[in-house]
């Protein structure tokens, strides 16, 4: 059985205010010929198809042009499609008497019998040649009986799933969308954050050793958990912030013999690159040159997406424009300015005790805080404007 696994689409999903649109209609042709190129019998899409759980009509319209035109291009392709944590699970699952006709699977919902016990075998899917899919969408504390943890809640889920499954298939897949332990997460990617103290980290041993391969999403760096070949995210097809420009974007391709796989990695090229410059924070003088050196050019819906990084001493409220002036004719599209302070002894960051930071004023907050970020005290003008504020919140 030839699979292709991947995942966090993200489709709707704009870039610092740039529609993305077209980046994603590139990936799902691409993937749609890969997926003719190399007779594939089942795609896995691991989660996150929509960047928010309110899609625009736009989004809607590519994803279900995609399912569309795959599925009648490959009548005995077999799809199964779970919700993440950014789909709204029950909207994924609607559509589900026309995708049964198309052999499309989506499991966004955990359900429950009338007696109010989990629906376990609605997520045992079968498979070609004697094989199953537990099609696990991404699990909130409600999903599953009351555990120590919500690793071992998530734990229980599978184990019961794959109990149920060993004795009547002889292939077992398994489709997961969450953070496991051990697993790279960017350092400045919001949508990858776990929750507060990782409380929704997961052990990977939440999949049983009888199972074959585990396709996972909801990080976006393509990657193997705790160097586990058969347990791999197959990350996000375009990169979501600039902390994943460096990322390599690719779709998973498995290949089964029983339980004997082979993995590759398909790389996929994006069309829009990520450009940070410069690459370190240099003085504004500086920068300004560096954008000067930049190709000339109409920018168009392929052309990079540009992070200016700038040293600064304090507020210049002419910085954007001389920027701007400067990427003009460029063939750039600027995404985001960074500003960043000089660090010194006197601004470096301290760990302070919650107690300790009950007992600040306000006021300090707004003086430490605006040092910090322009590397110079904040004027007296502005420290009165906000006295006056703090009093009237106060009243």
């Amino acid at each position: 059985m030839r699979i292709i696994h991947t995942s966090d689409w993200h489709l709707g999903q704009t870039f610092f205010g740039y529609d993305r649109a077209e980046e994603h209609r590139i990936f799902l042709d691409w993937l749609g010929s890969l997926i003719k190129e190399r007779n594939i019998d089942l795609l896995l899409v691991a989660g996150d198809i929509f960047d928010s759980p309110n899609p625009s009509a736009e989004s809607q319209k590519i994803f279900y042009k995609f399912i569309k035109n795959i599925t009648t291009a490959n009548p005995a392709l077999q799809i199964i499609i779970t919700a993440g944590n950014h789909d709204s699970a029950a909207r994924l699952e609607a559509p589900t008497p026309l995708f049964e006709e198309l052999n499309v699977t989506v499991r966004g919902i955990v359900h429950r019998t009338a007696d109010g016990c989990i629906d376990y075998e609605r997520h045992i899917i079968p498979l070609k040649e004697g094989a199953c899919c537990l099609a696990v969408p991404y699990l909130r504390q409600c999903d599953f009986p009351a555990a120590e943890s919500h690793s071992e809640g998530v734990k229980q889920f599978y184990n019961t799933l794959y109990n149920m499954a060993v004795g009547m298939f002889k292939t077992i897949i398994a489709m997961g969308h969450l953070q496991a332990t051990g697993s790279e997460i960017s350092s400045d990617d919001r949508s990858e954050r776990t929750t507060i103290g990782g409380l929704d980290v997961v052990n990977p041993d939440f999949s049983c050793e009888g199972i074959t391969y585990t396709a996972l999403g909801h990080l976006h760096k393509a990657q193997r958990v705790s160097k586990r070949e058969n347990m791999r995210y197959a990350g996000a097809p375009l990169p979501m912030s600039f902390a994943e420009r460096n990322n390599k974007q690719s779709v998973t391709m498995v290949i089964t013999d029983g339980n004997e796989i082979n993995i590759e990695k398909i790389p996929f090229d994006t069309p829009v690159k990520l450009l940070t410059l410069p690459t370190k924070p240099l003085p504004l003088d500086e920068v300004l040159k560096e954008l000067g050196a930049l190709p000339v050019g109409v920018p168009d819906s392929c052309s990079p997406f540009l992070e200016v990084q700038v040293l600064v001493n304090g507020p210049d409220p002419t910085r954007r424009q001389q920027i701007e002036q400067a990427i003009e004719g460029r063939a750039v599209r600027l995404a985001r300015i960074t500003a960043h302070s000089p660090q010194n002894e006197d601004n470096k960051e301290n760990v302070i005790s919650y107690d300790d930071f009950k007992k600040i004023e306000p006021i300090e907050l707004a003086k430490i805080a605006y040092k910090r970020k322009n590397n110079s005290e904040m004027p007296e003008h502005l420290v009165k404007m906000m006295s006056n504020v703090i009093k009237e919140v106060e009243i």
